[in-house]
């Protein structure tokens, strides 16, 4: 968050009773949780369906100037609209996705050279047995 200047953070998730004390460390670690309901899809999998939410929060926030640019972490290609939208307006800084295989190539068309895949800091980002808490 540092390195981009990021002042606040959001993370938007369906809500699963069964998580609440990850939703309360999220919050302590300074994270803006924004909860949706959830909903059984098709398959028997959870769904809290988010996009909608982080998209509107999102242009709420440029237009009421809560931030200069946007950092935005995820792979989903749904959200190429919304960088092209940032992009735009000048106020869109980079994208963090998680996986370079399964991010969506609209995204990787929408921000050729602001994407970077956090798999290139696996060794720095993931947790190892032993650490008691003190994460990479």
């Amino acid at each position: 968050m540092e390195k981009y200047g990021v002042s606040k953070a959001y993370i938007f998730l369906g809500f699963i009773p069964i998580n609440t004390n990850l939703y309360r460390d999220l919050q302590n670690w300074g994270y803006t949780v924004v909860f949706k309901p959830t909903v059984p899809d098709g398959y028997g999998e959870i769904k809290g369906n988010c996009d909608a939410e982080m998209v509107l929060q999102t242009v709420s926030d440029m237009y009421e100037k809560f931030f200069n640019k946007a950092v935005l972490v995820t792979g989903d290609g749904d959200f190429a609209c919304l960088v092209n939208f940032l992009k735009d307006r000048k106020r869109f800084e980079i994208v963090l996705s998680p996986n370079s295989q399964k991010a969506s190539i609209l995204l990787k068309k929408a921000a050729p050279e602001n994407i970077v895949f956090l798999e290139r800091f696996k060794n720095r980002l993931e947790y190892t047995k032993g650490d008691k808490g003190n994460h990479k």
